[in-house]
């Protein structure tokens, strides 16, 4: 079957809700591969007139934006023995130097780290917990959280499909082979995007001076 023809049997309101819930529960503090879910389902829209892009970016936002929110009250009411279990639980994802390094990310940047953590998938699964157990101000964790959700989803998506419909006549030509490829590609560049990102935020932590001890 023809990749255009198997699209066309795929009910959009279940690509609509798998792609917010993924994202939600990555989001509430599961590592589940939400960005991995985005990029497939934004190309799938691309090339799939039942898949509303729109639509699509709206339940991506709404699915960020709930699961953010929950993960900050959950971390808000579990405290610090949370990340413990969650450590216990997930160590490759919540191990003591994970937490560290979230935290002191938080500590530098307050509600920034909650934006600019939609675009880092460790910071990304970290966000909502780790705010709701440093107990930030919920409205600066509210408004961070809706800025960066809707920018992260939408932008995601909006990228995504219009590289998909550039592509669209080769995707016909090439078939399976063709959407495998447009996703490992897609993949990249958000891989790419992440990695400038974090070298990013490691070069403006390098820059900052050491305290001078003070002098007794």
């Amino acid at each position: 079957m023809h990749v255009q023809e198997w699209l066309e049997t795929v009910p959009a309101v279940s690509i609509y809700a798998l792609v917010g819930l993924v994202i939600g529960l990555e989001s509430l503090g599961i590592p589940l591969p939400g960005e991995i879910i985005l990029v497939s389902a934004a190309l799938l829209s691309s090339q799939h007139s039942g898949i509303n892009p729109v639509i699509l970016g709206a339940c991506a936002s709404i699915g960020a934006i709930v699961g953010d929110s929950i993960g900050y009250a959950i971390g808000r009411k579990g405290g610090r023995p949370l990340l413990a279990w969650l450590g216990a639980k997930f160590p490759k994802h919540f191990s003591d130097g994970h937490v560290a390094t979230a935290e002191r990310s938080f500590q530098k940047w307050g509600m920034w780290a909650v934006f600019f953590g939609r675009f880092i998938a460790l910071l990304r699964i970290f966000a909502g917990p780790l705010a709701g157990v440093l107990r930030m101000p919920y409205w600066k964790f509210l408004v961070a959280n809706v800025l960066g959700g809707i920018i992260w989803a939408g932008g995601t998506t909006a990228v995504i499909y219009y590289v998909g419909v550039v592509a669209e006549s080769w995707l016909k030509r090439f078939s399976w082979l063709g959407l495998v490829a447009a996703v490992l590609i897609g993949l990249a560049s958000m891989l790419i995007v992440r990695r400038k990102a974090k070298q990013a935020t490691a070069g403006r932590g390098a820059a900052e001076p050491e305290p001078v001890p003070a002098a007794e």
